[in-house]
């Protein structure tokens, strides 16, 4: 087989699913940084919510890309290699929590990365970004 059938998330599913993280954000009381990422983790679209942390933005984007490169949620980077891989990658990889992968009827098609919160917060936005277009992306 030399080629294989493959989803792209649209300009559409982005700005649906920044809309659902803010307004999650918002319904929360905690102001976020978001970044999507496609599944080769090129950067699709992003907000910093005003209030959120700046330096949040690139935790965001790490989370995001490591989600679409593993495949798995950001935590799911064991403990004892967080250091190791982070310094390896230049930061493009994380464990923090926050990151989750986009699936689409079971196809990877990217990772959201949500920065500004705790951990559980961060997860809970970027759930409720995947809820907006019925992806699932695993906590």
């Amino acid at each position: 087989m030399f080629v294989i059938e493959s989803k792209v998330l649209t300009h559409q599913a982005v700005l649906a699913m920044l809309a659902a993280a803010v307004a999650k954000a918002d319904q929360i009381g905690q102001p976020q940084c978001v970044v999507i990422v496609d599944a080769s983790g090129e950067s699709l679209g992003e907000i910093r919510m005003t209030g959120a942390k700046y330096l949040s933005r690139k935790s965001a984007r790490a989370k995001a890309r490591t989600a679409a490169s593993i495949g798995a949620p950001s935590s799911a980077i064991p403990e004892p290699v967080r250091p190791l891989i982070a310094a390896a990658t230049e930061g493009d990889v994380t464990g923090l929590g926050g990151g989750l992968p986009i699936r689409m009827g079971g196809v990877l098609v990217g990772g959201i990365g949500v920065g500004s919160g705790t951990p559980e917060q961060d997860v809970a936005v970027a759930q409720a970004a995947l809820a907006a277009i019925g992806a699932d992306g695993g906590a």
